[in-house]
Formats: C-alpha cells, structure tokens, sequence
C-alpha cells in the first residue's frame, strides 16, 4: 500500500507544481506545492519501513510517470531533486536504523529537504535565499504531523 501511495504522491507534487502558482510574498517568490512536498518525504520513510529497499523502485516509478503526468521543466527539475534529496533521505533514514521510527523521520527529513530545495527551485531558475528559506521550511513543517505515529517498534529496516 505505501509503495503505491508514494508513488502517487511523487506525481501529485509535480502536477501541483504545474498547476499551482507561485506565491509572491514580498521577501521571495513562494511556491504553496512545497507543502505537499514535505509530505512526500514523509510517505517515502513510511513506504521504506513497510518495503524495504524496494523504495528506491518506487522513487524511479514516480519520477517517471511525473515526466509524462507534468510540463518538462518542472519533471526535469523533479527528476533531478527527487533523485538527489531522496537518496539523501533513503540514506540518512537507512544509517539511523537503530533510533526510533519518529526520528529517523524527522531527521532524514531535515537533512534532504534543503537538498531538494536547491535543486529544485535552482534548475527552475527561481532559487534565491528568500525562495530556499520559504520553500524549506513549507517542507519541514509536514513534520508537524509526526507526533500523530508514535510508532518506534520497527528500527530495523
């Protein structure tokens, strides 16, 4: 179930991305899809916990139905940042397997979500430091929903 859900989340941030404007807020432009985002990073910890290293499958499916679901540029720019920051993720919640399912979260979130941040919005030609920060922390703030799954029995995976 969590490998289809990440999927399906991948592709609906980058047709949000296309079809949601972005946001000039007076210090930066802001896009309101990075909400969604942060979330993304979320169900790809919860799909990796439930399919093992088979996440990385479901990473490179979502890219891939997201280059045909969403305009070029924003795919490309997806491509690249999901590719980079999610390995990242992958890599950080893999290596802290021994501590408690929320952390590995919070964590593996707060190290890739900068990442995906720079790439994104630089291969979009929208990064500026009022653009990184906003687009950052609208990503971080998914982490908001962790205290709802108190969950550390499974630090195996």
């Amino acid at each position: 179930m969590w490998f289809a859900i990440y999927v399906g989340t991948v592709v609906l941030l980058n047709v949000a991305f296309m079809f949601i404007p972005i946001v000039e807020t007076g210090i930066g432009p802001w896009p309101p899809a990075a909400l969604l985002a942060g979330l993304v990073f979320i169900v790809r910890d919860f799909a990796q916990r439930a399919h093992g290293h088979w996440v990385l499958v479901a990473m490179v499916l979502g890219g891939a139905i997201s280059y045909f679901a969403a305009s070029p540029e924003v795919a490309k720019a997806s491509l690249v940042a999901f590719a980079v920051s999610e390995g990242i993720d992958w890599l950080a919640y893999t290596l802290l397997r021994r501590r408690s399912f929320q952390s590995r979260i919070a964590v593996s979130s707060a190290v890739s979500t900068p990442v995906d941040s720079v790439v994104f919005l630089g291969m979009l030609g929208f990064l500026s430091p009022a653009s990184f920060i906003l687009m950052t922390l609208s990503k971080l703030a998914a982490l908001l929903i962790l205290p709802l799954f108190r969950d550390s029995t499974d630090s195996s995976k």
